[in-house]
């Protein structure tokens, strides 16, 4: 099949679908990869033929208007400016995704391409395969992903209708976005006021979830048309080496702590850094220290913290004795997948879902709230990451668990029936 995948965001969010791009044209599928410039690099090491979309998602997410959003932890301020930035690209966006689909079998793509993408399968008359990397499918089991930046618990007999909100409050901030595309571009109606949730483009087809059983248990009422498949993790390309410095920093003493934020961006960069570098102190703890996307910005160093750029997550959280991050999707799987407690210190959206998922896997201690970071819980926490045995002993054997698994290899299996069918 010839496959167009939608893959925007930060570099989190697009990973997984180069891997998933990856080995699904290992598998004889003809893969389009739809991505924004920040990524193409990435993509073309991985063997992957990019479109790219115009536009630095970096950029945006560095912008003082979205800094101040990020710091806030406001999720349905940080929705808002996301949404106004949708509205703004979204003509050319559509262009683009327009031209680069024809042709196509099938799109797929998660919560980055669902809107524009099910907008571009009522256009050229094509099905759209939902491939997410976090639980969107309502269930009873479990609330919604966004219940806990809530200041109260949700009774479970509201889990279901917490995800129905849930979809609502991502498809009415993105809504003007898609109408514009839809009229600008597309020559289309509007969609349903309340999402194209039930767009005909989705019937009969899987939904697949790039994340591994072992973390979160697939619900009995998802459904045999919902698979949970496991992570699609990419690994480091061929002839990657470390940077020397960084070999011999590791190699030069007890495993160190990974400390990075991603693509969270600080408006004081430095005061983060400082306030991290002080608990590494209190702990006497080596680091490794990630600058990510503007989240860190240190000055001198001392000897015990080695700064580094962009390294695979999949080469380097195993050598450490703990990771702290913020929570991301994509950091969360290479966290577990690694085998070593995480600490997470979410800012907002699924972060503080999956820092509490961390937590009751007892594969981690207490998430810390962005909005909540000092010094000393911060020591506490890795104190705790890197001393307690049993601790310990439990991430190891997750890890072990998540590695043997093959989620690119079940998706793929999953496509060979659709095309079968």
């Amino acid at each position: 099949m010839r496959i167009a995948i939608i893959a925007t965001g930060s570099r989190g969010d697009v990973q997984p679908y180069i891997a998933l791009g990856k080995g699904l044209q290992s598998a004889g599928h003809e893969i389009r990869l739809l991505t924004h410039q920040n990524f193409e690099a990435l993509a073309r090491a991985q063997g992957l033929e990019p479109w790219i979309l115009r536009g630095d998602v970096q950029q945006v997410a560095q912008s003082e208007a979205m800094q101040a959003r990020l710091e806030s932890g406001n999720f349905l301020g940080i929705m808002a400016q996301m949404a106004k930035e949708a509205e703004q690209a979204a003509v050319q966006l559509a262009e683009e995704a327009l031209e680069a689909c024809r042709g196509m079998d099938l799109l797929l793509g998660g919560m980055g391409g669902l809107y524009t993408g099910l907008a571009l399968c009522e256009k050229l008359d094509l099905p759209f395969l939902q491939a997410y990397l976090l639980p969107f499918t309502p269930t009873r089991q479990f609330p919604t992903l966004l219940a806990d930046g809530l200041p109260f618990r949700l009774p479970p007999g509201f889990n279901r209708l917490s995800h129905h909100l849930t979809r609502q409050v991502f498809w009415q901030g993105f809504r003007r976005a898609d109408r514009r595309s839809r009229r600008q571009v597309l020559g289309l109606p509007p969609a349903p006021f309340l999402g194209p949730y039930r767009s005909p483009h989705l019937r009969g087809m899987p939904v697949l979830y790039g994340f591994s059983p072992a973390v979160i248990r697939p619900p009995a009422d998802w459904g045999d048309d919902t698979h949970v498949t496991g992570y699609w993790s990419l690994e480091p390309e061929d002839g990657w080496e470390p940077d020397p410095g960084l070999g011999s920093f590791l190699e030069a003493g007890p495993p160190p702590v990974y400390i990075g934020f991603g693509s969270m961006s600080n408006r004081d960069p430095r005061a983060t850094a400082e306030l991290v570098l002080k608990a590494l102190e209190m702990a006497g703890q080596r680091a490794v220290l990630s600058s990510g996307w503007g989240g860190l910005e240190a000055g001198a160093l001392p000897d015990t913290v080695f700064p580094v750029g962009s390294v695979p997550h999949h080469w380097l959280f195993p050598r450490m004795a703990a990771v702290v991050h913020h929570g991301g999707a994509g950091t969360t799987a290479a966290g577990l997948q690694a085998g070593v407690p995480s600490i997470v210190v979410p800012f907002f959206g699924d972060q503080p879902f999956w820092g509490r998922r961390v937590r009751d896997l007892g594969v981690g201690p207490e998430p810390i709230p962005r909005r909540a970071l000092r010094a000393e819980p911060l020591v506490q926490a890795i104190g705790e990451a890197v001393s307690d045995p049993q601790m310990r002993q439990r991430a190891a054997e997750l890890g072990a668990q998540i590695r043997a698994e093959d989620g690119i290899g079940r998706a793929a299996a999953v496509l060979e029936r659709l095309a079968a069918g």
